[in-house]
């Protein structure tokens, strides 16, 4: 009795052993360790590739501006809102030259830089549109002088506002974000004009345009400076817009394009031309096309 007492109390013992080791037991062990079930994968948020009306907000690129006229806002061919068929806006290619007039709204204002961002999204939530454009950045950077330029943290702290206000009042509505152009290969493009370097001198985007022929240390340095801030904003547009579940940044799409001179306006030779409009258009409908 008393031997088969232990033998009962030792396989006992292994079993409770078994279930507690690390390692995994037989299949014909008493207590098999279970597998941790897979994490479960995040849901892939549904993008409606033709929403049924569209607001955007932003700066002077969006409105068009020295696109048409000299100093002149231009919306008519905007790349997000206008109603000129060579264009063939974002919201033309959505809506059709029937609805564009009535189910589009260009919120934007020449001069505006990321911290005015939340008020205009404000405003684009009142519209109630399903689809919001957002053009915001190339101001912050393009200042007087170097030290001038919006903070990064700022830059972020703005942006993540005025998604908040959208969401606030428009919580279904879908975001397309678009990178901030790059600045430097604008002036790289613009700077063989010399009509362009006379209007420069004016005071276009003086951290950047500024003695637009000086290739020195000194300049090439503050040249360096101004895109690197810029990549920086971009950052924090991928990022935000990451969090929100109906927004889609573009990739650095509007960044990595080549403007070429064709696509400047020939009053400030720095600004789209209505080609470049054109090829803004093309790059939102393909980025807001894509599944």
């Amino acid at each position: 009795m008393r031997g088969r007492r232990r033998f009962r109390t030792a396989a006992a013992a292994a079993a409770l052993l078994c279930a507690t080791a690390t390692a995994g037991c037989s299949a014909g062990d008493t207590a098999a360790s279970a597998p941790a079930p897979a994490p479960k994968p995040r849901p892939t948020p549904v993008w409606d590739a033709s929403p049924g009306s569209v607001a955007a907000v932003g700066d002077s690129i969006t409105r068009a501006f020295d696109a048409c006229t000299v100093l002149a806002d231009c919306p008519e061919v905007s790349w997000a809102t206008g109603t000129d068929a060579a264009v063939n806006s974002l919201a033309l290619r959505l809506l059709g030259p029937e609805k564009v007039a009535g189910r589009s709204w260009n919120l934007a204002r020449s001069g505006a830089r990321m911290a005015e961002l939340p008020e205009q999204m404000a405003a684009a939530a009142a519209e109630r549109p399903e689809l919001v454009t957002v053009m915001m950045g190339a101001n912050d950077a393009c200042r007087d002088r170097v030290a001038d330029m919006t903070p990064v943290e700022d830059f972020r702290a703005s942006f993540t506002t005025a998604l908040a206000r959208l969401r606030a009042g428009a919580p279904k509505a879908q975001v397309y974000v678009s990178s901030v152009p790059d600045l430097r290969r604008l002036w790289a493009t613009g700077r063989v004009s010399p009509m362009g370097r006379q209007v420069w001198k004016l005071g276009v985007c003086g951290s950047m345009l500024a003695d637009a022929e000086d290739l020195g240390a000194a300049a090439e340095e503050r040249r360096t400076r101004v895109r690197d801030r810029v990549v920086a904003y971009n950052e924090v547009l991928r990022e935000v817009c990451a969090k929100d579940a109906r927004c889609r940044y573009d990739g650095g799409a509007v960044f990595g394009f080549a403007f070429g001179q064709g696509q400047l306006s020939p009053w400030d030779f720095f600004h789209p031309s209505k080609d470049g409009q054109a090829r803004l258009a093309e790059i939102a409908y393909r980025e807001i096309s894509r599944r």
